[in-house]
């Protein structure tokens, strides 16, 4: 496929349809270029096993681009997983850029850099590693794997209520949901807090005979308003 351009996509065996991901890529000379489209959930790693697989084997460098990605779930840590592992048993550097949205948010959410999650590849040429330390790192990595997968998780569980208090900055500010995001990001940093007990502190308060935030969050929430809710204009 040298200078050529595929795509990978298949049907799933069990319902027929199309996977939600598609992987349409491009190489250019030692160059890979692929473009992620869809949603990173089940099936993705398989599809994306698929798109590396139909890569010359002299390609030097992979770059993945998934601004076109709309939805993550814990499937996508699977899809960075198949990445990652192509490019330590290739040596060849591999990024993955161009997050924004929701995925972004998930891979902020597991602790993971949301400019390019993938540590860099080893060098080529560097000295071959016995058996055992090889299958001490794939334990690592599964272990982190499953520790990111359940933090994910209960992120996902923390959505409703993290998705009500930004209502309640959104009425409180007129501003709008990615601002009201930031603010509660910004808050739980300032206090050391995880967000989903900022966002519930927030929530609670707005019961009647509800309790007030503490007095630490208080002024977090104040400063992060302030900071990224432009003030309103009057009328005049």
């Amino acid at each position: 496929m040298r200078g050529g351009e595929m795509t990978s996509a298949a049907r799933d065996p069990y319902t027929g349809r199309l996977d939600a991901l598609a992987v349409e890529g491009r190489t250019e000379r030692d160059r890979a270029f692929l473009q992620a489209r869809g949603e990173l959930v089940h099936g993705c790693a398989a599809t994306t096993a698929r798109a590396l697989a139909a890569l010359p084997a002299d390609v030097g460098r992979v770059e993945v681009d998934v601004a076109d990605v709309s939805f993550m779930d814990t499937s996508g840590l699977g899809f960075l997983d198949v990445l990652g592992e192509y490019g330590r048993r290739r040596g060849v550097p591999v990024s993955v850029t161009g997050w924004r949205g929701q995925p972004r948010r998930v891979l902020e959410l597991v602790g993971l850099d949301d400019t390019d999650p993938l540590p860099p590849a080893p060098f080529a040429g560097s000295p071959a590693r016995g058996a055992s330390a090889v299958a001490r790192e794939r334990a690592e990595q599964l272990r982190l794997l499953r520790a990111e997968i359940a933090q994910l998780r209960h992120a996902i569980d923390s959505r409703p209520v993290i998705d009500q208090a930004r209502g309640v900055l959104m009425a409180a500010h007129s501003c709008t949901s990615e601002q009201a995001w930031d603010v509660l990001r910004e808050a739980s940093q300032r206090t050391n807090t995880k967000l989903r007990d900022v966002a519930g502190a927030l929530t609670a308060s707005t019961a009647p005979d509800g309790p007030a935030p503490p007095e630490s969050l208080r002024a977090a929430l104040r400063a992060a308003v302030a900071r990224h809710v432009p003030p309103a204009r009057e009328d005049g």
